[in-house]
C-alpha cells in the first residue's frame, strides 16, 4: 500500500509540475546562469520544502477539519483561479473599442 501511495503521489505531482510557472522560471534562471546544477539543487530543494509544508499542513489540518471540507475548499479555490484566468484571458483578447 505504501508503494502505491508513493507512485500515485509521484505521478500526480510530476504531471502537475510539468510546464508550470516554476518549471519555466527554472528554465529561465538556468539559461542565464553559468551553473545549471546550482539552479537544479535550488529548485529541487524549494519543491521538496514546499511539498513538506503541504504534507505537514495537510496532515495536521485533517485532524481538525473533515476531509470532505478540505477537498471542497481546494476545489473551490481551483475553480476561482480557473475562472479568474479565463476572465483575464477573455478580457485581453477583446479589441479595445
Amino acid at each position: 500500500m505504501l508503494v502505491s501511495l508513493f507512485i500515485s503521489t509521484f505521478i500526480t505531482v510530476f504531471l502537475a509540475e510539468m510546464g508550470d510557472k516554476t518549471q519555466i522560471a527554472t528554465i529561465a534562471i538556468s539559461g542565464s546562469s553559468l551553473n545549471p546544477r546550482a539552479v537544479f539543487v535550488g529548485s529541487a530543494t524549494a519543491l521538496v520544502m514546499a511539498s513538506l509544508i503541504g504534507a505537514i499542513a495537510g496532515g495536521s489540518l485533517s485532524n481538525f477539519v473533515p476531509q470532505g471540507l478540505i477537498k471542497l475548499l481546494a476545489a473551490v479555490g481551483f475553480l476561482i483561479i480557473g475562472v479568474r484566468l479565463v476572465w483575464q484571458t477573455l478580457g485581453k483578447s477583446q479589441p479595445n473599442g
